[in-house]
């Protein structure tokens, strides 16, 4: 998606460690414009495919998957990095290593928000080493639902977790490709 390209290109930073700072328009401060045309371009690619639930993982992508929810006319679910005291012991758990916070989470989904009637797509900001997706599809799995696809807002492709998915037989359908990261900048394929 070239306008997300663009954006990336023109106020995204690199940090030490593989790191592309993109918070001042995708995952802190956000450009509702740009998540908007987002939530169109997955609505386009994944139409047709009966989808009939949003699922992500807190809390970057929440946003986002609202607005594909919004396209889709569908619920939208969001997995919990902690079990809270006011979920039901009746869930869907996986661990998810975090490659940004170097930690790894149980999250969790309660099983009255996905079961076997959902067709599903996961949407997430980033798909790097591809731990958040694989654990929601790892929830999907258990609530015995549809995985239709994935979409990525950003996919650094040099990091490996989309072909574990496309592998895996996911869909995957990432708007900004990054095959390259460095000091001297991004380049896209």
């Amino acid at each position: 998606m070239e306008l997300l390209e663009q954006r990336i290109l023109a106020d995204g930073r690199l940090l030490p460690g593989g790191i592309l700072k993109v918070d001042n328009f995708l995952n802190h401060q956000m450009d509702p414009m740009l998540l908007q045309a987002i939530a169109k371009e997955w609505k386009r690619l994944f139409d047709g495919e009966g989808v009939n639930k949003i699922l992500t993982i807190e809390a970057s992508g929440i946003a986002m998957a609202i607005l594909v929810g919004l396209e889709f006319g569908c619920p939208v679910v969001f997995a919990k990095k902690s079990k809270t005291k006011n979920l039901s012991d009746s869930l869907y758990q996986t661990e998810v290593p975090s490659f940004t916070h170097g930690n790894t989470n149980t999250v969790v989904v309660s099983k009255a928000y996905l079961g076997p009637g959902d067709r599903v797509l996961l949407i997430d900001d980033f798909l790097a080493t591809g731990a958040a997706l694989i654990g929601l599809k790892a929830l999907v799995e258990q609530a015995g639902a549809t995985l239709v696809g994935a979409g990525a807002a950003i996919e650094k492709r040099f990091q490996g977790g989309g072909d574990k998915l496309r592998e895996a037989g996911v869909r995957v359908e990432s708007l900004a490709r990054i095959v390259e990261m460095d000091d001297t900048g991004i380049k896209f394929g």
